[in-house]
């Protein structure tokens, strides 16, 4: 009976948007990367000099990966194209190796004549993309429970506060961590309370939590941390562990295996998130209480009491994300630091298909646009970098429109439920 509280149709038409785009981007990267490519070899580097096993360097002319990129990439198109004629849609496993392809006709076009440091580059995008997907993941439990979370940004930029002060002051990353986390909760229960009991407009009570939040960081980080910055305001960072044997795995091992424990529990956290919400009954009772709560009611579902732990286990998570910000990355707390991270993580749930792998696979295309900016600035400064800070927006645009424009949210987001 829970099943068919998901009342999801299987008849509805696939549509063809979806290789259309692909095979439009495909036309784009085959003309400006390979037939109007820039002249030069790319050498990517999988190994850095500190890794035990050592991997030889792959040159290629950055016009010819492209061409090959361009080609392949339009085959993947046409894939999609007969499923699409069938009726089946585009696998998630063909939609990332489209996206993979083209990141790398990319990263080719922008380093031709230099090297692209592959480990860097992806361990790198990695760390900053943890803040996202923790957002996002806290995104998925609430809108797939019926709430809509627009205070991520509050929740995050709380989290990178706490962590930053509470470890400065008790020289415990521990500590830190927990206060980020619990205080995030605080906050998740508030959106929670408004929403659930009073029936509040969520969207509102969402922006109020952070432009509370804002305010109030900004003013301790002005009047407080900047005055005594060195006793509240430097926690540092945790320190990189290395796990025996996995990392030394070429390219994967140093990217997955040799980071902070931040990173670590955030790669534990999205298959986890999959697993509860789509493998057991847990997941499956706050699924329905998101499409239909008065079937789930009827059922004998707590919808309230489901909704309410699910927004603030979500906001602990978002928490952590921001933990991660301050002792995972930076090493202190800045001014706003979260930076859009808490609304990009709202597109990110959107992309993703209010899906945590999904999503977290969208969450690294943002955690690569931040560094490819900084890199590609070094090895192509004639390239204006406003251009490639515009790229991964575009390809979320893109994604929406093309990928994501046949899903639909949760039946019952933001609509509040009044008991008989």
């Amino acid at each position: 009976m829970l099943k068919a509280l998901e009342g999801i149709s299987k008849d509805e038409r696939v549509g063809f948007k979806a290789p259309g785009i692909m095979g439009a981007l495909g036309l784009l990267v085959l003309y400006f990367f390979g037939i109007a490519g820039r002249e030069g070899e790319a050498s990517f580097e999988l190994s850095r000099k500190q890794d035990l096993v050592q991997i030889p360097a792959l040159p290629i002319e950055s016009a010819t990966l492209g061409l090959i990129s361009g080609i392949l990439m339009l085959l993947i198109a046409g894939f999609a194209l007969y499923r699409s004629a069938q009726n089946q849609p585009t696998p998630l496993w063909i939609s990332t190796s489209f996206g993979f392809i083209g990141v790398v006709a990319l990263l080719g076009w922008l380093a031709a004549g230099n090297t692209v440091p592959v480990v860097f580059i992806a361990g790198t995008a990695l760390v900053l993309a943890v803040p996202i997907m923790l957002g996002a993941m806290a995104g998925v439990m609430s809108e797939r429970s019926g709430i809509t979370n627009i205070a991520i940004e509050g929740q995050l930029l709380t989290g990178a506060f706490m962590a930053a002060v509470v470890t400065s002051l008790t020289d415990s990353f521990t500590l830190g961590i927990l206060s980020a986390m619990f205080t995030a909760a605080l906050m998740s229960m508030v959106l929670a309370v408004f929403a659930i009991k009073f029936l509040a407009q969520q969207i509102i009570v969402g922006v109020v939590l952070n432009v509370l939040v804002i305010g109030i960081t900004n003013f301790l980080y002005q009047q407080w941390l900047t005055e005594d910055g060195e006793n509240v305001n430097f926690p540092g960072t945790l320190d990189i562990v290395k796990i025996p044997l996995l990392s030394d795995i070429p390219v994967l091992g140093p990217v997955f295996f040799e980071n902070r424990i931040t990173v670590f529990v955030a790669l534990l956290i999205v298959p986890a998130l999959w697993f509860v919400l789509f493998k057991t009954r847990l997941g499956l009772r706050a699924r329905a209480v998101g499409e239909h709560p008065l079937a789930a009611d009827t059922v004998g579902i707590n919808v309230s009491r489901t909704r309410f732990w699910w927004v603030t286990i979500g906001g602990a998570i978002a928490g952590f994300g921001g933990a991660a910000l301050t002792v995972g990355n930076a090493g202190a707390f800045g001014r706003e630091m979260s930076g859009g991270f808490g609304f990009i993580a709202l597109a990110v749930v959107i992309l993703g298909r209010w899906h945590p792998i999904s999503a977290a696979l969208a969450a690294l295309l943002f955690g690569f646009s931040i560094i490819l900016r900084v890199w590609a600035n070094q090895v192509s400064p004639g390239i204006p970098t406003d251009f490639i800070t515009m790229v991964p927006y575009i390809v979320t645009i893109i994604a929406v429109v093309g990928f994501v424009g046949q899903s639909r949210p949760p039946k019952s987001l933001a609509i509040p439920y009044v008991k008989g």
